[in-house]
């Protein structure tokens, strides 16, 4: 074999050999993701504002008091922390947040959610023993909201912006909750 011929085929071993690494470190190639990435953004006026989460499925699962724990901080998803921007200063409840970026994170109840605006980012939502990665000295806000029970079952959760009324709401519900954070 020439010397070409050679090269050619050690970059082709190479490559599959990567692709291969890739699929296997990341759940296979074609594979549909368990928490799929989700981006939502809302615009009025000048206001812009982002939410980056992954939405796991309920797949037959006990959600809330189970898979969340009650009292226990959630990194509000799956996989990396969620994250929420806003490129306005907003008002939560009697509480003022400047623009920036913010990581959001909640304290579920059966009857009421704390939901934590964190100015930190962090790599991922939990560490290696599956514990959130959020530090509470970063906590900008704390808002406590009440649960609303809904008759239609949420399969995958799902972060939004409702401006139906004329008053914005971001809106978090999985499973059969509700949790509605209002923001000026």
């Amino acid at each position: 074999m020439n010397v070409f011929l050679k090269r050619f085929i050690l970059l082709l071993a190479i490559i599959v050999i990567g692709v291969l690494c890739y699929s296997f470190y990341n759940n296979g190639l074609l594979s549909k993701s368990l928490s799929p990435k989700k981006t939502v953004a809302f615009t009025v006026d000048n206001l812009k504002l982002k939410v980056f989460y992954n939405r796991p499925y309920k797949r037959n699962r006990a959600i809330f008091g189970a898979l969340v724990p009650y009292n226990k901080v959630w990194r509000t998803g799956a996989n990396e922390a969620t994250t929420f921007s806003t490129n306005k200063p907003l008002k939560i409840g009697n509480d003022s947040l400047p623009k920036g970026k913010y990581t959001l994170w909640s304290i579920p109840n059966d009857s009421s959610w704390t939901i934590i605006f964190n100015s930190k980012m962090y790599p991922w939502g939990v560490n290696e023993v599956m514990q959130p990665m959020r530090d509470p000295k970063f906590d900008v806000i704390r808002h406590t909201s009440e649960v609303q029970k809904i008759k239609n079952t949420v399969e995958q959760f799902t972060i939004a912006f409702d401006n139906s009324t004329d008053n914005l709401f971001l809106t978090m519900a999985w499973d059969n909750t509700k949790v509605t954070v209002p923001l000026k």
